[in-house]
């Protein structure tokens, strides 16, 4: 059974009015998620510690410091800050790291349903609606407490994770795979862009391709991981690369997202006992982003090892 991971908290995270990045995103996830059969839990507030894993101490005291009374704080062109955005933040922190501690020592599966979402958020820099780098801080919890040598981290979201890639660059012991649509926000992403050892594998996708020249592509790269033997899987979960997102014009259906969710679940099957864990990124259309993550939470539970 999926555990699943959520807090009241991130709610309040609250941005301005026409903004993407809204309180009714994790709303939609709820209302897909129901009636499935998950387990649930609320998401700790994460610990500081863990966030120094990948951002350095003047950066978080910023963002703490950023934070308004009332109303809101702009910290990058579409990045905003309310009063409840740093607690917030946290409780996404927390959710990974409790969802890595989870399949760590009990396997299974883990699903954080948790905004702010965080694989924009660079080492110094707040931007694309993220603050703290949430999948890369749970592989470096992963690596530092549970004495694994090899992470997985997969991106699906359809923007490139150039802050995932900045966290993660020189980590020898993390492999990234991230596809997502080119040309298109924040403009990194190329495969050229190898991290300091090669560990790097960016999947540039075109305008309207569709699910179908997603799968041709991905498919090559789980198989290249099954010779890495990964320890440990952690997604990051964006469903804007549905054919209904107002954001990008990717073209998938819901049943992209189950091949592809099935596709890695067989790979953590076949390398690390079944052990995943996804985070939830973007997805803006509020009834595709609610059948997008029913079926890959669907997806998580139908494969367990």
């Amino acid at each position: 059974m999926v555990l699943v991971l959520t807090h009241t908290d991130c709610l309040d995270h609250v941005t301005p009015p026409g903004h993407p990045e809204q309180v009714p995103r994790l709303e939609a996830v709820e209302r897909g998620l129901r009636g499935l059969p998950v387990r649930r839990q609320d998401a700790p507030l994460g610990a500081v510690a863990d966030v120094l894993r990948c951002h350095p101490q003047r950066y978080v005291e910023r963002i703490a410091a950023s934070v308004p009374l009332h109303g809101w704080a702009q910290v990058d062109g579409d990045t905003y800050l309310s009063p409840g955005s740093y607690r917030a933040a946290l409780r996404a922190v927390g959710g990974i790291c409790a969802g890595v501690d989870h399949v760590m020592t009990q396997g299974g599966r883990a699903f954080v349903a948790a905004r702010p979402p965080g694989h924009h958020a660079e080492r110094e820099t707040a931007m694309g609606f993220c603050l703290f780098g949430t999948v890369a801080i749970g592989a470096m919890r992963a690596l530092d407490l549970h004495g694994v040598s090899r992470v997985a981290v997969l991106d699906f979201d359809v923007h490139h994770g150039n802050g995932t890639q900045d966290l993660l660059w020189d980590e020898r012991r993390v492999r990234l795979v991230s596809s997502h649509q080119m040309p298109l926000y924040p403009g990194t992403g190329h495969p050229r862009e190898r991290g300091a050892h090669g560990q790097i594998t960016n999947i540039p996708l075109p305008e309207g391709s569709g699910g179908g020249r997603m799968r041709a592509l991905w498919q090559p790269a789980l198989e290249e991981l099954r010779h890495w033997q990964p320890e440990l899987v952690i997604l990051s979960a964006g469903f804007d690369a549905h054919r209904a997102d107002p954001l990008a014009s990717l073209m998938w259906e819901e049943d992209d997202f189950a091949w592809l969710t099935r596709a890695i679940c067989d790979l953590a099957n076949e390398c690390c006992a079944g052990r995943v864990v996804s985070s939830l990124e973007g997805g803006y259309d509020l009834d595709a982003l609610a059948d997008s993550a029913a079926a890959h939470v669907e997806e998580l539970g139908r494969q367990g090892a």
